[in-house]
């Protein structure tokens, strides 16, 4: 590993090994793959400063609809409401007075976090370091899998909770007799193999869950994590003392960063649209 100097990083690999640390409650770069101890400050705090200038900007549009012609952006804030409860109606069969919000505040939630990846890299940390408050600052939320699994566990919850309260009981029996079930006129032959097949039926249900939830939160966080590494790659083009280093530094990260906008926008296009799938199959019956 790439050792430190004084002021910062002393190489290349130093550079982004620091870059990609977190502002956590230790104070140091975490080693272990999981540790429950450490809290990444810099996460929690970007990510609900996000939630509210998201939270901040649809009530600002709320209060300016009129029954006149909207504005450009108004009309697009409703353009994307309405798409928001078109999609939900179409995949939920059911209420969706809750939903759709749901649904509208997660897109716009993860589109603002994943917009913090278009400021430049060692804009915030040197200014964070400059303040004397943290030696690491690392501003996309997105890009740290604590806070991706965080929201696909919150997505996963939500479809146990309606799975509850939409089938009362017979979301419990669908654990367990999903997707295996008996036959009629097997039925009376195979009450010993019942018992056997609740258990395989159960077992299959939990690793349907946890796939799920695990493969959403990894997706936006693999997607995020490698638009966060292609630009400090390109950082690093500028810290060449050449002419053609910062032409490509600023031609390829002006190129990344347009197409990286797609990225921002696609990818809480997919979160959205995965929540309210999984919380249609919630309402849907085996």
């Amino acid at each position: 590993m790439a050792t430190e100097g004084t002021h910062g990083p002393a190489n290349a690999a130093g550079y982004i090994v620091h870059h990609l640390a977190n502002a956590n409650s230790s104070g140091h770069p975490q080693k272990a793959i999981v540790d429950f101890s450490i809290i990444n400050y810099d996460t929690i705090f970007w990510s609900v400063l996000m939630g509210i200038l998201a939270c901040g900007l649809m009530w600002m549009v709320a209060r300016r609809i009129t029954s006149g012609v909207p504005g450009r952006f108004t009309g697009a804030i409703e353009f994307l409401v309405e798409y928001v409860n078109e999609q939900a109606r179409s995949i939920i069969h059911g209420d969706i007075r809750y939903i759709a919000p749901l649904a509208l505040t997660v897109f716009v939630w993860v589109v603002f976090m994943n917009t913090l990846d278009l400021v430049p890299v060692d804009l915030v940390p040197a200014i964070v370091s400059g303040l004397g408050i943290s030696h690491y600052q690392r501003i996309l939320p997105t890009a740290d899998l604590n806070a991706t699994l965080a929201m696909a566990l919150v997505v996963l919850f939500a479809s146990l909770y309606y799975g509850v309260k939409i089938k009362k009981t017979h979301f419990f029996g669908e654990l367990i007799s999903a997707p295996v079930r008996l036959r009629r006129q097997q039925r009376a032959s195979g009450l010993l193999f019942k018992p056997i097949l609740w258990v395989c039926n159960l077992t299959l249900q939990v690793i349907e869950h946890l796939s799920k939830t695990v493969s959403l939160g990894m997706r936006l966080f693999g997607n995020m994590f490698a638009g966060e590494m292609v630009f400090m790659l390109l950082a690093l083009l500028g810290a060449l003392a050449t002419w053609w280093g910062a032409g490509l530094h600023f031609a390829l990260g002006l190129v990344w960063a347009i197409f990286h906008i797609l990225i921002i926008v696609l990818q809480g296009f997919i979160f959205m649209m995965l929540t309210l799938i999984y919380l249609g199959q919630a309402h849907d019956a085996h």
